[in-house]
């Protein structure tokens, strides 16, 4: 069977069975990436994946739209103009818009020269009106709050906040930022400035937002400098979990912290191999030197993920399993090879580094285990990424599962034609096992091998 079939099943999405990072609207913001006045102009771009055939995606730039139809597992890579690079502080309206007539994931790369991220965006709904902004991390030769800052120089500029705002009037406050109260019309985009003490900042709007959070040009090595930006999760007011695979702390173990939010208090913990876990009711972000990961909680582990790969990058696929469900663990259509399990201490997950082919791969669970799947990449020594795309968290052993299957008995028993009439009336599809079948074989042999 072949993963990259999206199983088309009988019913209709719920908000329980979707993920996170699939919908069908988007907004999308470029914050200024080293300098504006960098030599190099910005080479931005947004992936496209389409999880259905006859997806019709349409991009809009102002009042500019570009459409494309893909079909179920393409990808499109879009470029913006250079010019939708935010510069300086203020509103801005260089907002780019994304909607499609069926489920898609977006995947944001931003990227000058060597200074690359990369974004894993969420769709409109799945946006909120509340955000913890995690405590800023201290990085010598990059400003903090307790130290001068000034906007002339962009390494000693302050951090970030950049509030995306979506299709209505909103007011948005900020305690401990400048400005601290914006007002923004509908896909208006504010940045503020962190330019006090590190203290508890919440993001409070009357409607929802997306909010990123970083530095245009943080210090990574010998002086260099370069962009530091990811796309906060709003406050879900919830305890979670979060585990730590090693490879995210790769070569960096001693700079390595995890900032972590909570409603009223920041704390920020050095990373300990030892002590893979953290537990907050908040936002928790892995700081390493040039990278910013949101940690998937455990209660979001997915069961398919799908990453596109990035261009003259090494491109890595970082997993997290239980330890006894690791054979279930497959990339396209192969189990892994050869892979080097690391037991995260005291848990009973597992973890391991896979490198990734160019163009689209997909991660998936056979059995009833879900994961956690990070997206990687390195250029010129320097470490990026993301959590993953999740296209599905439930489990199957046929693939991707797009739309959970229902199984509906109707109210009277009846023939063969009847039945199938009462089927096609009722959006659905009939269902019939052979004597002595059990359903289990039935359907492996009616999905394996089809796409």
């Amino acid at each position: 069977m072949s993963p990259e079939l999206l199983l088309l099943l009988l019913a209709a999405l719920t908000s329980e069975s979707t993920a996170d990072s699939t919908g069908l609207k988007f907004i999308v913001a470029f914050p200024e990436n080293i300098a504006s006045y960098h030599p190099d102009a910005a080479e931005n771009k947004i992936r496209i994946t389409a999880l259905l055939p006859d997806t019709n995606v349409v991009i809009k730039v102002y009042n500019n739209p570009e459409t494309r139809t893909l079909a179920s597992g393409d990808t499109w890579e879009y470029t913006p103009v250079a010019t939708m690079e935010l510069i300086g502080a203020g509103i801005s309206d260089k907002i780019l818009q994304i909607t499609s007539n069926n489920l898609i994931t977006v995947h944001a790369v931003y990227l000058k020269k060597d200074s690359v991220q990369t974004t894993l965006l969420r769709p409109d709904d799945k946006l909120d009106k509340e955000y913890l902004v995690p405590p800023i991390p201290v990085i010598e030769g990059t400003s903090h709050p307790a130290d001068m800052v000034t906007s002339a120089v962009t390494e000693r500029s302050p951090f970030k906040l950049i509030i995306i705002n979506t299709e209505k009037d909103n007011k948005v406050k900020v305690e401990h930022a400048e400005p601290k109260d914006v007002s923004l019309l509908p896909h208006q985009i504010a940045q503020l400035s962190l330019t006090t003490e590190d203290v508890s900042r919440v993001v409070k709007a009357d409607e929802p937002v997306a909010v990123l959070f970083g530095h245009s040009c943080a210090i990574r090595e010998n002086c260099t400098c370069a962009q530091l930006y990811t796309l906060l999760p709003p406050d879900k007011k919830e305890q979670f979990k979060f585990y730590i695979p090693p490879f995210l702390a790769k070569d960096a173990k001693s700079e390595t912290h995890v900032l972590l939010s909570e409603s009223g208090s920041n704390r920020v913990i050095p990373y300990n191999p030892n002590s893979p876990v953290v537990e907050t009711a908040g936002t928790a972000v892995l700081y390493r030197p040039g990278a910013l990961f949101n940690l998937i909680p455990e209660k979001d582990f997915g069961s398919c993920s799908v990453i596109n790969s990035i261009a003259d990058t090494e491109n890595i696929a970082v997993i997290l399993v239980h330890k006894d469900f690791t054979d279930g663990v497959r990339v396209g259509d192969l189990p892994l090879e050869s892979p080097e399990w690391q037991q995260l201490v005291g848990t009973d997950f597992v973890s391991t580094d896979v490198a990734l082919a160019s163009g689209k791969t997909v991660i998936w669970h056979t059995g009833t285990s879900k994961m956690a799947v990070y997206y990687v990449g390195i250029r010129k020594g320097a470490l990026f990424g993301n959590p993953a795309p999740i296209i599905s968290k439930i489990p199957d052993f046929r693939g991707c599962v797009v739309s959970p299957e229902v199984l509906k008995i109707g109210e009277e028993a009846d023939g063969w034609r009847e039945s199938l009439k009462y089927c096609r009336d009722n959006d659905l599809e009939l269902v019939s096992f052979p004597e002595g079948a059990t359903p289990e074989p039935y359907l492996q042999q009616n999905y394996a091998g089809e796409g």
